[in-house]
Parts: C-alpha cells; sequence; structure tokens
C-alpha cells in the first residue's frame, strides 16, 4: 500500500470520486461536486424566496441535475399549500427544472427514475439515505445548503466516519427488512450514528432485494446517520437496467478499511418488532406488545419506508376475506404511481379496498401527518411510516406505534395491535 494510498469505505469512495481525489479519510473537510439535488414541497417554497430575495445575481448551475417532487402534501388541502406548489411550479418552468406533480412520493421517483451506485446526491428532505439502497450517498440537507448547492453544483462535505454492519443468512418468513433495521436502531440508539455512515455488506444482505435495501437505508436517519449504504451488487446491476440506467461506479470496500465500530447480524434471529411511542429506538417485540391487547384507532400502510408493491401485497394477503374493524381507519397510500398501477395489475388495491381500506392517491399521506389521516387526541394509530415522535400524524396526545405492512394489516382487521399470525 503506497503512502498516498488507503483503504476505502464506499460511503468514502463516494466522496472522493465527487471531489476528484484518489483517497480521503474521515473528518476531512472536501469540495464535492454533486450528481444530483432533489427538493419537495416541504422547503422547496422557501428556497426559492431565497433564491429570489438573497442571491445578487441568481443561477441554477445545471437545472438536469436539479429535481422537484411534490409529494408531502398533494394535492393541496389549503390554499396557503396551493401557493407554495404555485411558487415551486413557476420556479420549476421558470428554470427548466423537472417536476413531479402527483407521481409519488419523492425518494421513491428517485429511486425509479434517477439514482445510479456512486452517486453523490443531496435532498432536501431527511429520508434521502434511502439512495444507499443501489449504492449511492444520499444525504439530507437544509433549504440553505440546497439552495447553495443548486446555484454552485457544489458543496462541502466533511468524511464521517463509518460504521459497519455485517448480515448472515436470510430473514425467516413473516419477517421484514422493517424489523431488521428497527431492531438495529433500537440496538444502538437513536444517537448511535451521529453523523456516520452505517455500511451494510455481507450475506444477509445480498440476499435483500433491492425494495429491502430500500428500507434499511431510508431509515439509518432515525439513527442519526448522515448516509446509509448498502454493498451494490448483481442485483443493482439488474434493476438499473429495468430501469432504463448504467450502474457505472459499483464502488465496495476495501479490504481493511477503518471502521468505527463493527456490528454483526444472523438474519434468521430477527423479530417482528412493533416500535412504542414516542421515539424510534423505543424497541419492542411484537410478541411482547401483544399482550397487552393496545387498541387502535387507525393503521397506516405507505410511506418512503414501506409503500411498495410487496407490502401492499403483503397487506392484501392478510386482509383477503375480511373485513377492517368498524373501529379502525385503514388507510393506504402506494408509493408511487407506478406501484400504484402495479399493485391494481396484482389485484392488491382492489383486495384492499374490498376489506374496507381507503386507498389514497400516491403520496406522505400519514407519515407527514399534515394532510391525509391526522389522528386526533388520544387516538392511537399504528403505522409503517418513518417516525413516531409526539405530534408526528396529528394530536400531540395521540400514540404512534411502528411495525412492519403485515402487522399495521392484522392489527386493522383485529382492532387492536396483533401479528396475522393471531387472526
Amino acid at each position: 500500500m503506497g503512502e498516498n494510498k488507503r483503504a476505502m469505505t464506499i460511503g468514502e469512495k463516494i466522496i472522493a470520486r465527487a471531489a476528484g481525489l484518489d483517497f480521503v479519510k474521515p473528518n476531512d473537510i472536501h469540495t464535492v461536486t454533486l450528481d444530483r439535488m432533489m427538493s419537495n414541497d416541504g422547503t422547496t417554497h422557501l428556497t426559492v424566496d431565497m433564491y429570489h430575495n438573497q442571491l445578487k445575481h441568481p443561477r441554477v448551475a445545471d437545472p438536469d441535475k436539479v429535481v422537484f417532487i411534490m409529494d408531502h402534501n398533494v394535492p393541496a388541502e389549503n390554499s396557503k399549500t396551493a401557493e407554495a406548489h404555485k411558487k415551486m411550479r413557476n420556479f420549476a418552468h421558470e428554470q427548466g427544472i423537472r417536476l413531479y406533480e402527483g407521481q409519488g412520493v419523492c425518494h421513491q421517483i428517485m429511486m425509479e427514475d434517477y439514482v445510479c451506485p456512486g452517486e453523490l446526491i443531496f435532498g432536501a428532505d431527511s429520508h434521502t439515505t434511502s439512495y444507499g439502497a443501489l449504492g449511492a450517498f444520499g444525504t439530507g440537507v437544509g433549504c440553505t445548503d440546497f439552495l447553495y448547492a443548486m446555484v454552485t453544483g457544489t458543496s462541502w462535505v466533511m468524511v464521517p466516519e463509518t460504521i459497519r454492519f455485517n448480515l448472515h443468512g436470510k430473514l425467516r418468513p413473516g419477517v421484514f427488512a422493517r424489523d431488521l433495521i428497527l431492531t438495529i436502531i433500537g440496538d444502538i440508539g437513536a444517537n448511535g450514528a451521529n453523523y456516520k455512515i452505517m455500511e451494510f455488506g455481507g450475506d444477509g444482505e445480498h440476499n435483500l432485494s433491492i425494495n429491502e435495501r430500500l428500507v434499511l437505508c431510508n431509515l439509518t436517519v432515525e439513527a442519526g446517520a448522515k448516509a446509509g449504504i448498502c454493498e451494490p451488487d448483481e442485483k443493482v446491476e439488474e434493476y438499473c437496467k429495468a430501469h432504463g440506467r448504467e450502474a457505472l461506479h459499483m464502488f465496495m470496500p476495501d479490504e481493511g478499511a477503518s471502521y468505527a465500530a463493527v456490528y454483526d447480524y444472523d438474519l434468521d434471529k430477527i423479530q417482528p418488532v412493533c416500535v412504542r411511542p414516542d421515539f424510534v429506538d423505543n424497541f419492542a417485540t411484537l410478541e411482547d406488545i401483544k399482550k397487552e391487547h393496545i387498541p387502535i384507532d387507525e393503521a397506516f400502510v405507505g410511506s418512503c419506508n414501506n409503500g411498495r408493491l410487496e407490502d401492499l401485497e403483503a397487506a392484501a394477503a392478510i386482509v383477503k376475506g375480511r373485513k377492517v374493524s368498524p373501529k379502525v381507519r385503514f388507510i393506504v397510500a402506494p408509493a408511487s404511481k407506478q406501484v400504484m398501477l402495479d399493485a391494481i395489475a396484482s389485484g392488491a388495491i382492489s383486495t384492499l379496498a374490498q376489506a374496507g381500506a381507503m386507498i389514497m392517491n400516491p403520496n406522505c399521506s400519514v407519515c407527514w401527518g399534515s394532510c391525509q389521516g391526522v389522528i386526533g387526541e388520544n387516538e392511537v394509530l399504528i403505522t409503517t411510516g418513518t417516525r413516531n415522535f409526539k405530534g408526528r400524524s396529528g394530536a400531540a396526545s395521540s400514540k404512534v406505534y411502528m411495525a412492519s405492512a403485515a402487522t399495521c394489516a392484522a392489527s386493522a382487521i383485529a382492532g387492536y395491535i396483533t401479528g396475522p399470525e393471531d387472526l
């Protein structure tokens, strides 16, 4: 190993490529060229205001690298949102920026249409970490950092340390990638990966589908991670090819790469999980929660974590031939229009609707907690959403439990938190 070389993790290699360097090491600060930038309707109107009001000579460096996606409050639920959408829409049209409206959740659309392995991507949303499912470095930024990136095409990054997660074996039937990542967060804590990269590898990681890897990387930010990245393989190449893209930068960690910590998980030992309110690391097994016979008011299947075809089909298989409890509102929101079309074709949508589920347009919906399925005082929600903070999906006195699509569907039928095996 030469004096100018050193072993690097996947994330370090991606940053080195973006910085135009042969190597980088943790805690170095580098100027990087961004491959893509994404902003949604949560904050884009604020970015547009700063662009017009605070820049002397405003310009968008490369409109082809920027994507605007309306997904948090779609369609607009009040006049204030409508004005924010108009501002976003007009700016996109003026600048030649690709705009998605009514097509689905931003991270799902980015995965379907844009993300490639080895890319460095900024998104004005914390769950941009999702893109690590394809071996990319996706990270969330605020609207000020996004503005700088948009007008210069660059930014600065302090190279994070990396935590390695070696996954072994396969998940058992009835256990999902969501159970795995919620277990990991329960183990290391909501601050266990602060400003670090969570890198997943091993035979167990390669046994997971791209959508399952997306579930892992999506929630790494809930442990404080700057990014979550899975080792890319032939499944990544196949996914990119199927979506009309080429997988060019398939970075793997070097032997001898330095890690801040290393964890090993046997996937066949993971159990179904049901996280208690009001923190994502408030871990509990579903088996323990079931003993408490907790009544629910609402169940939700959707979000950038669990709104894909596999989730909708898992929920549909459980509710088929059954009816949602009359005491429960069961809301389902496909993650994208393509997911919805696929779920219609598979029969999952009609099965869910016949059981009594309310099918929403593709958007953030209940997970965002401001436009659909808002829960009232002291109500209980079980959700496949990304967060369970106090007031996340409605009243501050409400309670949010996090579980898999299968558990949410079974609970919607039973009227209390339970698993499919108990119906």
